[in-house]
């Protein structure tokens, strides 16, 4: 079985926890295919992670934690950004936010692509092999790369979704699909106090009919643009919950029981 986690809109829209209750309900293994997080917004899981040696987020920590697996094998792609004062889109055409560097992890092993035009942190480069990294400095030398190498560390990473016995995988903001040719059996599209529930095969097909792509910068499906295009088999209220109830997957788990029962419902049908 394997289920897709998506959400309605691109922060904050309860992925991750409903993610990793679904993974503990079902004693799946959960998978993000690619995350990021910010250099000034989320300092401390910043620093946390470079004090290790290593960049992942807290949204895979939360993840890798329920399932028993690393952040690298759950998500070998990782983004740090940064703010720019620059009033230029920058490398990846965020306005006055610069993408810093990636990591992406290949059977085990961690790579580096570094934005030669942005201002990479000090405690980066001390904690992190940058110096053997690969460098961009232009859109189309990324694309290149990324047509490269993060194709790779993802279809690695589909392989083991296709051959795990029940995957939970959480796409990354609002992005539609975050696996090329990835057809899941039912998708969740969650958002605050709303879960919806599509067919996997269907929603597959809406997404190469809404097109785009989850290898280049510039063009990825937005979930939006895809849920247009078909009409949910259930909505189900999502419960607010406290921070501690977030922090644990069996109370999340409970709490979204009846979400959950439509989503496997789905996608045993």
């Amino acid at each position: 079985m394997r289920l897709l986690v998506v959400g309605a809109v691109g922060v904050d829209a309860g992925k991750t926890t409903f993610s990793t209750g679904l993974a503990a309900s079902l004693d799946a293994t959960g998978f993000k295919p690619r995350a990021g997080n910010d250099y000034w917004f989320d300092h401390d899981d910043y620093r946390r992670a470079v004090g290790e040696r290593r960049l992942y987020g807290k949204d895979a920590r939360r993840l890798a934690a329920v399932c028993g697996e690393t952040e690298e094998r759950i998500n070998p792609v990782h983004r740090l950004w940064r703010p720019s004062s620059r009033p230029s889109t920058g490398l990846l055409g965020r306005e006055r936010r610069e993408f810093v560097c990636d990591r992406v992890t290949i059977d085990g092993t961690d790579a580096f692509v570094v934005n030669g035009t942005a201002d990479v942190p000090a405690s980066a480069r001390e904690a992190l092999p940058l110096d053997e990294a690969t460098v961009v400095e232009s859109l189309p030398a990324f694309d290149d790369v990324m047509a490269d190498l993060h194709r790779r560390a993802l279809d690695a990473l589909a392989e083991r979704v296709a051959a795990a016995s029940r995957a939970v995988v959480e796409s990354y903001a609002d992005i539609a699909l975050p696996l090329r040719e990835f057809v899941p059996d039912a998708v969740a599209v969650v958002e605050p106090g709303l879960a919806r529930v599509y067919d996997g095969e269907r929603y597959a097909k809406a997404c190469a009919v809404a097109s785009g792509s989850a290898y280049e910068g510039r063009l990825e499906t937005r979930v939006e643009n895809v849920v247009d295009l078909l009409d949910p088999r259930a909505r189900t209220p999502l419960p607010a919950l406290t921070s501690e109830a977030r922090g644990d997957p069996a109370a999340v788990a409970d709490a979204y029981e009846p979400a959950y029962e439509a989503l496997v419902a789905a996608a045993r049908e």
